[in-house]
């Protein structure tokens, strides 16, 4: 297991929804790679909720789309937009149990598309969310230039 550092937070206006700690409306997720897979642990907040006491599906799906962008610029070393998310939500997730863990790992990889497979799971371990997340990714070159990509060595260390 190794923790995995924002390389983003010291940019100037890094407010991203899903990863920046400097956004109190954000999500502020953190990761860690476990072998092939990023792994996040998450605490909902109330105010997330959709139904009483149960995380928005749109929330999720933003959970979803974040790790699967961080597993491509940590395992694939680039960086990338999403072209497609495919969700299918199981059941409910609790809003107000504790927190939340997702995986991501890849499944696919063909030319300059990745297929993230992500799962979400409850406060009590179980399968609750998954998600087949295709990024077009952009050679290296092109990530850091474009998108700011900082290379891999950025998330450790």
């Amino acid at each position: 297991m190794r923790e995995i550092k924002n390389p983003y937070t010291g940019i100037d206006g890094y407010y991203c929804f899903g990863c920046s700690p400097h956004n109190p409306h954000g999500l502020q997720m953190k990761f860690r790679e476990e072998g092939d897979e990023l792994v996040s642990d998450w605490e909902p907040r109330g105010f997330l909720q959709g139904y009483h006491n149960v995380l928005h599906g749109g929330i999720q799906a933003t959970l979803m789309d974040e790790i699967a962008s961080w597993y491509v610029q940590v395992k694939l070393k680039t960086a990338g937009v999403t072209s497609e998310m495919k969700t299918r939500y199981l059941k409910p997730v609790p809003s107000d149990k504790g927190s939340v863990k997702l995986k991501a790992r890849l499944k696919a990889k063909r030319r300059n598309l990745a297929d993230v497979h992500v799962e979400l799971y409850g406060p009590d371990g179980k399968l609750c969310t998954v998600s087949e997340v295709t990024y077009y990714t952009f050679p290296q070159e092109v990530a850091v230039k474009r998108l700011n990509y900082p290379g891999v060595e950025a998330f450790f260390g």
